[in-house]
């Protein structure tokens, strides 16, 4: 796989041109898109990542294979910020997600220790009242170190009628059963 960073975007006029389709990773400050982008491409350092949340300013586009990008947006519910730069991002996603014709679906991803917050679901009621396809990823398996409690985290998750696909960046659960998810919404039969 060839995965490449090419463009770090405040705004449509900074976007790609060619017209490649995109996946958008949506999710919270700190949920692991980064770390889920530099796992499902086997290139480490690919996205930054970073234990403080909030570091995702722009909007991020990574070209996969030279056939689709993988667009890393800002994280939600990040109180740092100012309440205008807040506001900012939010008018600059919502744009994107609105305005966006290269936009395949997204990607909705959610910590498996926290589950559906009130900005998930949020998110999620925006998708679905615009018709954006979503699948929902549940990150940080590995921090659920029994197996009962991953169950548990997931079982709270599916209470919102989703099949969330489980992810780990440390043990690389879900890499396989998320390309082939990519997979099936690009190339639908």
């Amino acid at each position: 796989m060839h995965a490449e960073f090419v463009a770090s975007s405040a705004g449509p006029e900074q976007f790609p041109a060619d017209g490649l389709p995109e996946i958008a990773l949506l999710g919270r400050s700190n949920v692991g898109k980064s770390s889920l982008i530099n796992t499902l491409t086997g290139r480490k350092g690919l996205a930054f990542t970073s234990s403080t949340p909030g570091r995702t300013q722009t909007i991020n586009f990574y070209r996969i294979d030279g056939t689709f990008y993988l667009v890393d947006l800002p994280g939600y519910g990040y109180a740092r910020a100012s309440k205008d730069r807040t506001l900012e991002w939010k008018q600059q996603i919502e744009t994107y997600l609105r305005e966006r014709r290269s936009l395949s679906f997204c990607v909705l991803i959610l910590d498996v220790r926290r589950g559906w917050m009130p900005h998930d679901r949020d998110l999620r009621r925006w998708l679905e009242y615009y018709r954006r396809q979503y699948l929902v990823v549940a990150t940080k398996m590995d921090k659920l170190k029994h197996r009962s409690e991953q169950e548990r985290g997931l079982a709270l998750i599916r209470q919102e009628e989703v099949e969330p696909l489980p992810f780990s960046a440390v043990t690389g659960r879900g890499v396989r059963e998320i390309w082939q998810a990519i997979s099936k919404r690009l190339h639908p039969r």
